[in-house]
C-alpha cells in the first residue's frame, strides 16, 4: 500500500474474482477486478504522496481546476428556456466550487469564447469570483453554429495553464456537431485525452447520442440526457459535487503478463461499460497501462481476459498481475496503490472447470445488455422490426435476469413486455424521442453484482 503524508488520504484496494480452474488445453482466463478507493472523503484533498512533493494537497481546493462549456448556438433559443436554464445550471455549478479551485466558463458556438474570467487563464474560486462569474453569465446569448472540438481545445488550453492535479470539464450541448467535420472532433478528443476528464450532457432531443457519449468515453467522464431543461441545475450541481470529490488523478490499471501470455481485452464493467483494450500504453516489458481517470470515494469493476499457453493437468501459473499505478512527475518513481493476482490452474475436476464465476457471468451479461440495446435501437431506426424485436427482447431478458431495474424500466417505454423471463416483447408503435434517446444514452449503465 502506498505511503501518504495526509492521514485522510484515500486507501485503494484491488480484489480479484475468478474461477481459476481450467480443463486441460484451455487457454482463456477471465477475472473481475474490483478497485475501491475509501477514506479520503469528498471534501478533503488530493493525497500528497511522500515521494511526490510536487503534488499540492487539495484541502484548500488549490489542486483542482474545472472548465464549464455551455452551448450558446442559435438553437439554444428554441425554446428560450434552454439557455435560461443553462445559465442557471452553470451558476449552480459555480456555487458548488470549493474555495481555491481554479475555474473558467466557455461559451461554445462555431467557435469557442472564454466568458469568464476572459483573460486566457483561470480564476480562483472565492465569494468575489463566484459572484463575478455569475454576473458574466447574464451576458450569454444564443447565436451561431456548433463546433464542439473548438470548445474542448480551448478548455484544454485553459486547464493546461494551471499547475493542478485534477483537471475536469463539464460540457453541455443541445444540437449536433454540424459546423466541423467528424474528423476534427476526433482529433480534438485525441489531443485532449489524458489531459482532463469531461462529463457531457445533451439537453432536449436534437443532439446526437453517439457524439455526446463518445466525448464522455474518450475523456473518461459520464454522459447523460437532460430531456427537460428544468432539470439542468440539479444535474450540474451533482456533476460538480462529483468533480469536487475527486482526489487522485491519472490512475492507471497496469497489467503484467508472463512470457507467452497476452491480454485479450480489458473493459470497465461497473458502474458503466467502457472498452479500454485499445487504450493500452506500454509500461515496460510485458506490461501495459489502461487509463481509469480520477478517483474519489468510489468502487469500479473491470473485466480482464487473458490468453495463456495451453498446459497439462496439474500445472498452474500466474496469468496476470494487476496493479493500480499513480504516475510520478518526470523522472520519478510511480506509486503502486494496490495489487491483485489472476491465476490459472489446470485440473481434470469437471465440477471445478465448468463452474462459472458469478461475477464474471454477471458482467458478461451486463456488457451484452449494453450491446443488444444499442444494436436493437439501430435496427429499429433502420426499419428492421424483426431484428429490433429480437435484440430488444434479449435486452429485456438480460435486464430481468440481472436485476437491472432501471434499464428494464427504460426498455418498457420502447417495447411492450409479454414475458420478461423469455425476452418475449412487441415493439411499441409510438415511442417518445426522449425515451428512445434516454435508453440509448444510459444503455451502458450497469448494476453491481451481489457479492
Amino acid at each position: 500500500m502506498a505511503n501518504f503524508a495526509k492521514s485522510n488520504a484515500p486507501r485503494f484496494s484491488v480484489d480479484v474474482y475468478q474461477n481459476e480452474y481450467l480443463p486441460e488445453g484451455a487457454q482463456e482466463v477471465n477475472a473481475i477486478v474490483t478497485v475501491t478507493s475509501t477514506g479520503g472523503g469528498t471534501t478533503g484533498g488530493l493525497p500528497l504522496p511522500v515521494t511526490d512533493p510536487a503534488r499540492a494537497p487539495l484541502g484548500d481546493g488549490g489542486s483542482a481546476a474545472v472548465v464549464v462549456m455551455v452551448d450558446c448556438s442559435g438553437s439554444m433559443d428554441y425554446p428560450p428556456t434552454k439557455l435560461r436554464n443553462a445559465r442557471a445550471a452553470t451558476a449552480a455549478a459555480i456555487d458548488t466550487l470549493r474555495d481555491g479551485v481554479r475555474f473558467a466558463v466557455v461559451a461554445g458556438t462555431h467557435k469557442a469564447r472564454e466568458v469568464f474570467p476572459g483573460n486566457g487563464t483561470l480564476a480562483t474560486a472565492d465569494p468575489l469570483t463566484r459572484a463575478e462569474a455569475k454576473d458574466a453569465l447574464r451576458g450569454l446569448s444564443a447565436g451561431g453554429g456548433t463546433a464542439i472540438g473548438t470548445w474542448l481545445r480551448l478548455a484544454d488550453q485553459l486547464l493546461g495553464s494551471a499547475d493542478v492535479a485534477i483537471r475536469h470539464g463539464i460540457l453541455l450541448t443541445d444540437g449536433r456537431n454540424e459546423h466541423e467535420e467528424p474528423g476534427q472532433l476526433r482529433d480534438a478528443l485525441e489531443a485532449c485525452a489524458g489531459h482532463f476528464t469531461c462529463d457531457a450532457r445533451g439537453v432536449g432531443t436534437d443532439w446526437e447520442v453517439k457524439e455526446v457519449t463518445g466525448i464522455a468515453s474518450a475523456l473518461l467522464g459520464s454522459a447523460d440526457i437532460v430531456a427537460d431543461p428544468d432539470g439542468l441545475a440539479a444535474d450540474f450541481t451533482r456533476m460538480m459535487e462529483n468533480a469536487m470529490g475527486k482526489e487522485v488523478a491519472d490512475v492507471a490499471l497496469r497489467l503484467w503478463t508472463p512470457q507467452g501470455s497476452r491480454i485479450k481485452f480489458v473493459k470497465q464493467v461497473a458502474p458503466t461499460v467502457e472498452e479500454l483494450t485499445d487504450r493500452r500504453t506500454q509500461a515496460g516489458p510485458r506490461a501495459g497501462d489502461y487509463p481509469t481517470g480520477s478517483w474519489g470515494d468510489e468502487s469500479r469493476d473491470y473485466h480482464v481476459c487473458v490468453e495463456v499457453p495451453a498446459a497439462e493437468v496439474g500445472q498452474e501459473m500466474l496469468a496476470a498481475r494487476v496493479s493500480l499505478i499513480l504516475p510520478a512527475p518526470e523522472g520519478g518513481t510511480p506509486q503502486t496503490l494496490g495489487q491483485g493476482l489472476v491465476r490459472a490452474v489446470w485440473t481434470d475436476d469437471m465440477v471445478a472447470t465448468t463452474s462459472i464465476n458469478p461475477q464474471v457471468a454477471h458482467y458478461t451479461g451486463q456488457a451484452e445488455l449494453a450491446q443488444v440495446i444499442q444494436t436493437g435501437l439501430e435496427l429499429r431506426k433502420a426499419g428492421d422490426e424483426e431484428g429490433a424485436t429480437a435484440k430488444l427482447g434479449r435486452a429485456v431478458q438480460l435486464a430481468n435476469a440481472s436485476g437491472n431495474a432501471d434499464t428494464a424500466k427504460l426498455l418498457s417505454k420502447v417495447v411492450d413486455v409479454v414475458d420478461a423471463a423469455t425476452g418475449t416483447v412487441r415493439l411499441k408503435a409510438k415511442v417518445a424521442e426522449a425515451d428512445e434517446m434516454t435508453l440509448e444514452t444510459r444503455s451502458t449503465k450497469t448494476v453491481r453484482v451481489k457479492r
